[in-house]
């Protein structure tokens, strides 16, 4: 039984996507390549691979996307802009056509009653901004402002809800200190001039939105947030988790609720972040909601043979592991909202994500049974049940994701969909994981204290 009535009346349900996972159409109307576009096609980068040069079509199949969410009974669709399509060179001559496609897609989302949220920065820089210095740049969070100010001019009369950047840790840990995501560099002093200067455009962003928008925008970042344990009692382990949180979450959160960068990390990396006066005033600028991604919690041990913060992630023996392999823990979605309402008081909290890969099977009726990613779906509902009784101010949840797609590195094998994708004919097919979620929605709406 899941009793949904601890969550707030008005809670926003809905699913979220991203541009380069979902569109295709990577040379079509003005658009130019991206750090993924080129991250792709590097021989070994991605499982298969796989390129998201056609993923599932969304470009030229958004209708029927839009149809889905509805089926989905979803509240809100937090989508991505594709920088790319906007400013195909990253600076410069605004691309019209690139500007259409959104224009027609949050006007199609409005007539189902379904709200818009938009993130501005989802991975797919403009690979001529990457040639010019990247994001280890200050000029790629300058021109980040000016692109997030062109999307809030065109889409702000009726686009409300802004994410500026997701997941800074993967744009600067994954993708410039592990290399494991576009660009698929492993240079830390770079990662760290990367982690200030997305932080930095996210403030230059919060402005821009708000100066360009005409609607009263309500404006987050999406951190991707995990709970953090030794892997044991030696003093050396208890130290190394401490760096963990410190580089999987105090890094991010600190300054962006006005604490600045934590000593200790900057004293581990060795490396002083490249901050000028008033960019620490600009990160910690007011938001009206903090995104969370939750997936995993992290056990951790010491590993002094690696690269800062010398960590490592242990798997846990005996627990229920996805595709990726990722442990599922629900208990850690609970915990990670109680810990970050407490130590820093956000206004409002978003889950902008939370999901799951499973090997589905497809029935021969044509079914998707996944009864793995239910149980996922609503241990992780009630998670978050528990963190509001507990006083976590959380208003929305955003499942990923609305559709099967390109998992980045791990191209097409992985799926996370409510909706599954053939990726040969397109056709989209609603999972039971799908049907379950639309159930909720509803059973919250009515008022149901219970659903069986």
């Amino acid at each position: 039984m899941l009793d949904l009535n601890a969550l707030p009346p008005n809670f926003i349900w809905g699913a979220a996507t991203a541009a380069y996972q979902i569109e295709g159409a990577v040379a079509e109307d003005g658009r130019k390549p991206s750090i993924w576009d080129t991250f792709s096609r590097v021989p070994g980068a991605v499982d298969n691979g796989d390129t998201g040069d056609v993923a599932c079509d969304h470009y030229h199949r958004w209708p029927e996307d839009v149809t889905l969410m509805r089926r989905l009974n979803l509240d809100a669709y937090r989508f991505s802009v594709a920088w790319p399509r906007i400013f195909p060179d990253g600076v410069g001559q605004v691309n019209r056509a690139g500007l259409d496609f959104y224009d027609r897609l949050v006007d199609a989302v409005l007539a189902e009653g379904i709200r818009p949220f938009a993130t501005l920065y989802h991975w797919d820089l403009p690979q001529a901004l990457q040639d010019a210095g990247g994001w280890p740049s200050r000029a790629t969070a300058e021109a980040f402002a000016d692109y997030a100010a062109a999307v809030a001019a065109r889409l702000g009369d009726r686009v409300a809800d802004w994410n500026t950047v997701n997941e800074p840790l993967c744009v600067a840990w994954i993708g410039h200190l592990e290399g494991r995501m576009a660009p698929g560099e492993r240079d830390l002093t770079r990662a760290v001039h990367t982690s200030h200067h997305v932080l930095l455009g996210h403030g230059l962003v919060n402005q821009a939105i708000r100066a360009a928008a005409k609607l009263p925008p309500a404006v987050g970042i999406v951190l991707n947030l995990s709970p953090v344990e030794p892997g044991s009692d030696r003093p050396e382990d208890v130290a190394a988790t401490a760096r963990a949180d410190g580089h999987i979450n105090r890094w991010w959160l600190d300054p962006v609720f006005g604490r600045g960068y934590p000593a200790d990390m900057i004293e581990c990396y060795g490396v002083e972040p490249p901050v000028r006066d008033g960019d620490l005033e600009l990160i910690a600028s007011p938001t009206e909601f903090l995104g969370i991604n939750y997936y995993f919690r992290q056990i951790i041990v010491d590993d002094p043979t690696g690269h800062a913060p010398f960590i490592k992630q242990l798997p846990v023996p005996g627990s229920v592991e996805t595709a990726m392999p990722w442990e599922v823990y629900a208990k850690g979605l609970e915990e990670i909202l109680v810990s970050v309402a407490k130590t820093y008081s956000p206004r409002s909290i978003l889950i902008t994500e939370n999901g799951s890969a499973w090997a589905d099977t497809v029935e021969p009726t044509g079914e998707v049974q996944d009864k793995e990613r239910v149980d996922y779906l609503e241990q992780h509902l009630e998670a978050v049940r528990n963190a509001v009784l507990r006083g976590a101010p959380v208003d929305g949840y955003f499942a990923w994701s609305l559709l099967d797609n390109f998992e980045w590195g791990y191209g097409y094998d992985k799926r996370f969909g409510l909706v599954r994708v053939d990726y040969e004919t397109q056709e989209r097919t609603i999972k039971a994981s799908g049907h379950r979620y639309a159930d909720l929605i509803s059973a919250h709406r009515a008022g149901h204290q219970t659903v069986a």
